[in-house]
């Protein structure tokens, strides 16, 4: 494998140049994605619809549902050889060490088989303390995977979880087909930056694919930075979404954005769980609760960067709010995880698919001393990797709610 930048390339149909087969870029070769955009950059991968995107003004969230966290090219081929020309827009925070490029994962017949990136492409720059961004521009970089065995299979990209990606040529050595529809049940799954994938090693081993890897599940990924906000737009993309399987990941963005108190808050987790109901009425629904973070345990948001900690190289995040604020009703984990469980347990008498998940049994007191939040809020590789074993164990096995 390697990577090199190249020129731009428009998507085409189908045709042959030499060896290479350059094959069209369309709904049927991708996974994941609610919807393709076609921009002059390329076929940009959303992760909600356009209505959606129309009805929130919010740039964290239209970052966040275009960074194609779960979103992967699926087709049948015997090619050895595999280019994918593509845009990435990368993040760089002002005075924040730069993260490692976007990962591309290479799975032939459901294995991890090889990993790269790409150069190039854009950089936006991010002034967390201001809210000023600036894009600079940059080129198209090629992806290419070599050496890969002469004979039928079926080939998944994962797109970076964490970087905007316009996808601009496929080219392959041998003709590239949609991959058979999959027989497989939906997992539709909606949660935080920890869902979308926050510090993970690489796209297919965030915590969601991880579990759906165990489970034998198709994900559609939901889970958006900074995004998981009970938006009513959200609950509407999701109910009309085809899946078998539902679940909603509440808590740490309600609480880190100090974005509501509890009298909002009931109401809201009530009339997002109608919402999915109008178009799942009978599908198994997890609510899971937040995992265990030390700063919002007790203490109400909102969250702030510490940029006294940039001198160790790595930011970190504290908790500004004052826990007697409970009183008046503000958010904790503690709060929401009490008032989740109440909420399922009232619903549950009338919906026996709706089911509860405390996150702590993902990640708890124990696990932080073991595998601490680097960052106070998001977990690391590792403790994805438990999060997903766990959460799979739990869920998908033979005794759980998602149980085949």
């Amino acid at each position: 494998m390697n990577s090199e930048p190249t020129p731009s390339a428009e998507p085409a149909a189908a045709s042959r140049a030499g060896d290479w087969i350059t094959t069209p870029l369309t709904a049927d070769l991708v996974r994941g994605a609610l919807d393709l955009e076609h921009t002059a950059d390329g076929v940009l991968p959303h992760r909600l619809p356009a209505r959606a995107r129309a009805q929130c003004a919010d740039g964290q969230l239209a970052m966040a549902e275009a960074q194609p966290s779960g979103v992967r090219l699926a087709f049948r081929s015997r090619a050895t050889t595999i280019e994918l020309d593509t845009l990435p827009t990368r993040n760089v925070y002002q005075g924040v060490p730069p993260r490692p490029d976007g990962v591309y994962d290479l799975l032939i017949d459901g294995q991890l088989t090889d990993q790269a990136s790409v150069t190039g492409g854009n950089t936006l720059l991010i002034d967390m303390a201001t809210g000023s961004r600036e894009t600079r521009p940059g080129p198209v970089g090629t992806l290419r995977f070599t050496g890969l065995p002469d004979r039928p299979k079926d080939v998944e990209i994962w797109l970076p979880h964490n970087e905007i990606t316009h996808l601009v040529a496929l080219r392959t050595n041998a003709p590239a087909h949609p991959a058979t529809h999959p027989t497989r049940r939906v997992w539709l799954h909606h949660g935080s930056s920890i869902s979308q994938g926050s510090n993970a090693a690489s796209p297919s081993t965030t915590w969601p694919a991880l579990a759906a890897a165990r489970g034998g599940v198709e994900l559609v990924n939901l889970g958006l930075g900074g995004g998981a906000l009970l938006d009513a737009f959200t609950a509407r993309a999701m109910r009309d979404t085809p899946a078998d399987l539902l679940s909603v990941k509440i808590g740490i963005n309600l609480v880190n954005t100090d974005l509501m108190r509890l009298r909002a808050f009931t109401p809201a987790v009530h009339g997002f769980l109608d919402t999915l109901r109008e178009g799942h009425p009978t599908a198994p629904l997890l609510v899971v609760s937040p995992l265990f973070c030390p700063i919002h345990e007790d203490t109400p948001g909102p969250a702030a960067p510490d940029y006294g900690s940039l001198a160790t190289g790595q930011l970190r995040f504290a908790a500004t709010g004052d826990p007697a604020e409970r009183a008046g009703g503000k958010l904790t984990l503690n709060v929401i995880r009490d008032e989740l469980a109440r909420i399922v347990a009232q619903r549950a008498t009338d919906d026996p698919h709706l089911h509860y998940l405390d996150g702590r049994l993902l990640y708890g007191e124990a696990d932080f001393a073991e595998l601490p939040l680097p960052d106070a809020l998001h977990p690391d590789a590792a403790t994805h990797r438990r999060v997903g074993e766990r959460f799979a164990a739990r869920v998908f096995d033979a005794d759980g709610p998602f149980a085949a």
